[in-house]
């Protein structure tokens, strides 16, 4: 690992590819701190109070969004537009077999997924400035200039977010929207470390023991969490296939084997981004018109604080349906979203069809329709084995978070975009030595 990490420093064209990497990072994070014109400090206080409330949201823009920066939305608006984009492929005929014309097609798409971009940020911004504009104080003034402005920057902001991503995925180490995800949730680790460190370490200092329990415990649940974030990023079910030999003209071709990966986390971290955010969604509207959770309140109030993350498993204030049914839907939410996600991705009639056209069997199962259902069966074992542990890994920081009234920065969910980040990337700079190593033994 130090070899390959000193090694890519020694390749001109790796070295500029991180040196450009990097300063687009120091772009970023400079653009999350320059407050957007026309909103008032007012505003920017109003939203870190909500920061309970914006739960994941917070963390995908990097605390952009609280501070209500000229990068507010962030890549969220992207990542939206992506997700909308997959899902219409199966939807609309028409995108489906463009996906299927190769790299034009997927070009295309792409395509389409900015514009529709721009066009979520168009709309999100707006949602913002407008509900800004009817509470006093937020805005600088209520003038319709103040408000096109406001609504500009931010889409202006995000899009040149989503360009700057595609330039690191051309220009620097690639995987550019991943790249800005996992800089976005780096930054808020320091403030969710030091949190940790006031809670449970300082106040503890007396308590020799007490302390080491708590250091040890601490640990165990980031190694744990850290351990079945890996397990599921690289886990991965392979299916033998094994292609006929046939003659083509005067020669003999094929009989060769194959496999087929089906990943055991096949949906990534969709499922759970999906369930988070409709859990959020009521949360940050009602927010905005200011209706908060109350667990003694009305009964809007009560399921407002049930959509609430951090009270679900809180010792001190039980309540039933926050502690164990919601949590439980939570889990549920994970479990659907992890079916229909690998559903809309993976089609197991294409890829019987496809085997069957090129000569290729799963030994033991005969082409066409049998292919088809041993494929269903093995996916769906696989996707409930990925999404149990998908949703274990959601669960362990909030059981964490509620059990000791902490508020961390971090979930399983930006601990999965991590790990899975990096890991990828450390895998493009090695394929990227191993062509250099290669072509260097050639010329000599």
């Amino acid at each position: 690992m130090l070899t390959m990490f000193i090694n890519t420093f020694k390749v001109k064209d790796i070295r500029k590819k991180l040196f450009f990497t990097f300063l687009c990072l120091i772009v970023i994070r400079i653009g999350c701190m320059i407050q957007c014109p026309g909103v008032t400090k007012e505003a920017a206080d109003y939203m870190r109070g909500l920061s309970e409330n914006l739960g994941f949201i917070s963390v995908l823009t990097g605390g952009s969004l609280e501070q209500l920066s000229i990068f507010a939305l962030n890549v969220s608006p992207y990542i939206t537009s992506s997700i909308i984009m997959q899902l219409l492929t199966i939807a609309i005929p028409a995108l489906a077999e463009m996906q299927k014309d190769g790299e034009t097609g997927r070009k295309k798409i792409a395509e389409y997924s900015r514009y529709l971009t721009v066009v979520l940020a168009l709309i999100e911004g707006t949602a913002i400035a407008i509900g800004f504009s009817n509470r006093a104080g937020y805005l600088v003034d209520n003038k319709f200039t103040t408000i096109a402005i406001i609504v500009l920057a931010f889409t202006a902001g995000s899009a040149f977010l989503m360009w700057l991503g595609e330039n690191i995925t051309e220009r620097g180490v690639g995987n550019g929207i991943s790249i800005i995800l996992l800089i976005n949730i780096v930054a808020g680790l320091p403030a969710s470390f030091t949190a940790i460190f006031t809670n449970f370490i300082d106040g503890k200092k007396g308590q020799p023991v007490k302390l080491t329990l708590t250091i040890i415990a601490i640990i165990l649940v980031i190694i744990a969490v850290l351990v079945l974030v890996i397990l599921l990023q690289d886990a991965e079910r392979k299916i033998a296939v094994q292609y006929s030999r046939k003659m083509q003209g005067r020669r003999l071709v094929g009989g060769n084997s194959s496999f087929i990966p089906l990943k055991v986390n096949t949906a990534g971290v969709i499922p759970v981004i999906f369930a988070g955010s409709i859990f959020s969604f009521p949360q940050i509207i009602c927010s905005f018109f200011g209706v908060q959770g109350n667990a003694n309140g009305s009964f809007g109030e009560k399921m407002l604080y049930a959509c609430n993350q951090n009270n679900w498993f809180n010792f001190t204030s039980f309540r039933l349906f926050s502690y164990t049914l919601a949590a439980l839907l939570y889990i549920a939410m994970i479990l659907f979203f992890a079916y229909f996600y690998t559903s809309v991705t993976f089609n197991p009639i294409e890829v019987s069809n496809n085997m069957k056209k090129d000569g290729g069997f799963i030994p033991g199962i005969r082409p066409g329709k049998p292919t088809t259902d041993y494929l269903v069966k093995v996916l769906n074992y696989i996707v409930l084995i990925g999404a149990i542990g998908l949703a274990i890994v959601a669960i362990i920081p909030i059981i964490f978070s509620g059990a000791f009234n902490i508020r961390l920065g971090f979930g399983g969910t930006s601990l999965i975009i991590v790990v899975g980040v990096i890991l990828e990337t450390m895998k493009q700079i090695e394929s990227q030595l191993l062509v250099r190593h290669y072509k260097g033994f050639l010329n000599d």
